[in-house]
């Protein structure tokens, strides 16, 4: 670009319009690109739940500059909005939309910088995770009572699944997979599927075993159930792997129902190899996808007892496929055996809350060095996901939003610019009245503003 178009004060002068030259520059006064991020603060300001998140974390420091309320909401929000990495904030402090988010007004002092936030994350300690733990669990259960019309169901469905998150660092506990080949993580991330709420996630090392640890969040969250609801029991259902006979023995001794992939073991193929002939010869015969069905009772050599698995035969022009299920559900009939297993299929709509967490809100972006200050990380992006998830969860919110990714979020409600100025008695924010998806926005603050308070506690 020659220099005279290029003005020292970062002014740009474009010349593809015949009639006017276009003037690029910075604006003077208080912008934002994040206005719709408001209409999250405000429904997360009714429901409290970020309060709550912040009151798990003890705060040590003597007449801190930057409260823990005030740096959660930074990350919490940016992560909606975004900005998944601590660094980010380091432009952010001054952005007068966060400043509102944490507390302040636009023309107040800067927020807390990276480091600060990070000495924050390092300061974390297991029982304070613990905390959180429970928190998530609590609030989960919230949801479903509210969900079900203030009644707790007798049974109430869990998804269990694990996931992989590549470290290319030296944090604590990160270590090198076979199956994955790479370092990593491998969290557990457990939800319930009428509310898409993430109940657990929970930071494991590198190596661990796909089910490590799935027993005892079981029995946590059955616990917290009950708690709220004596008669309730849990329906876990899980992908191969996830299932063992020490899973099985304690769903079994506890109550609980459970649905798991079962690996194919040479018994197990033989049995069901007629059953695969058949699907084939429906298939050559009618030219139409076959789904053919069979249970019987087993008993690998590690159990203490025989269960029911389901054998599902598949034949379609993509080939044959032969899936295995474990179970103690009751199964009498080939129907009811259809029944269960794509009761089970249904689980694979947990991998989309998965795709939403990691991909989403980049819930993989754990650098830390520090075990537990990466965990905090990975609890930040599943409140987060939460947030915006009972959010969205409403009949309030129009049709197109209910179920949208966090990307669409952030292209039709969050990522709006906006003029703002700050007055004795108001703050305004204007949004341009040619954007689009004001009538989004729009809906989606009716909503925030619609949202229950939390019941005060019973003394």
């Amino acid at each position: 670009m020659p220099a005279q178009d290029a003005q020292n004060d970062g002014t740009l002068l474009f010349d593809f319009m015949p009639a006017r030259t276009v003037v690029l520059r910075p604006a003077a006064g208080q912008l934002t690109s994040d206005a719709g991020l408001l209409a999250i603060r405000q429904f997360d300001e009714r429901v409290g739940w970020t309060r709550r998140f912040c009151a798990c974390l003890a705060d040590e420091r003597l007449d801190p500059v930057h409260t823990i309320e005030s740096m959660i909401h930074q990350r919490v929000y940016g992560i909606l909005a975004g900005y998944e990495d601590c660094n980010d904030h380091d432009a952010l402090r001054g952005e007068p939309i966060f400043k509102m988010i944490a507390g302040r007004l636009p023309e107040d002092d800067p927020l807390a910088s990276q480091p600060t936030l990070s000495r924050l994350e390092n300061s974390v300690q297991p029982a304070e995770l613990l905390q959180l733990v429970d928190l998530m669990i609590e609030l989960g259960i919230e949801r479903v009572k509210r969900k079900h019309r203030g009644r707790i169901p007798d049974r109430v469905t869990i998804d269990l699944d694990p996931t992989d998150d590549p470290t290319h660092g030296q944090q604590q506990l990160t270590f090198f997979h076979g199956y994955y080949d790479q370092h990593q993580y491998f969290p557990m991330i457990i939800s319930e599927p009428t509310t898409r709420h993430v109940f657990v996630a929970w930071l494991r090392h590198g190596k661990a075993p796909a089910a490590l640890g799935a027993d005892d969040d079981i029995r946590r969250i059955a616990a917290a159930f009950q708690k709220a609801s004596s008669r309730t029991r849990l329906h876990v259902r899980g992908d191969t792997g996830l299932g063992g006979p020490d899973l099985y023995d304690m769903c079994e001794k506890d109550g609980h129902t459970y649905v798991f992939g079962f690996g194919a073991t040479a018994p197990l193929k033989r049995w069901a190899q007629s059953l695969l002939e058949r699907a084939e010869t429906k298939y050559r015969r009618t030219g139409e996808k076959q789904r053919l069905f069979a249970f019987r009772s087993y008993r690998a050599k590690s159990w203490t007892r025989s269960r029911t698995v389901i054998a599902k035969a598949e034949c379609s022009a993509e080939g044959v496929n032969l899936r295995f299920i474990v179970t103690n559900l009751p199964v009498r009939s080939k129907a009811q055996a259809e029944e269960v297993y794509d009761g089970y299929v249904q689980r694979g709509a947990c991998e989309q809350r998965m795709d939403e967490l990691k991909n989403g809100l980049g819930a993989g972006r754990l650098s830390c060095h520090r075990f537990c200050a990466n965990f905090l990380r990975l609890m930040l992006h599943a409140h987060a996901f939460n947030l915006l998830n009972a959010l969205r969860d409403h009949r309030y919110v129009p049709e197109e939003l209910r179920a949208a990714r966090p990307e669409t979020w952030r292209t039709k409600v969050i990522k709006v610019a906006a003029v703002i100025q700050q007055t004795t008695r108001r703050v305004w924010v204007e949004i341009s009245s040619a954007w689009p998806f004001w009538p989004l926005l729009d809906r989606v603050g009716r909503r925030a503003l619609r949202a229950p308070r939390p019941r005060a506690a019973s003394p």
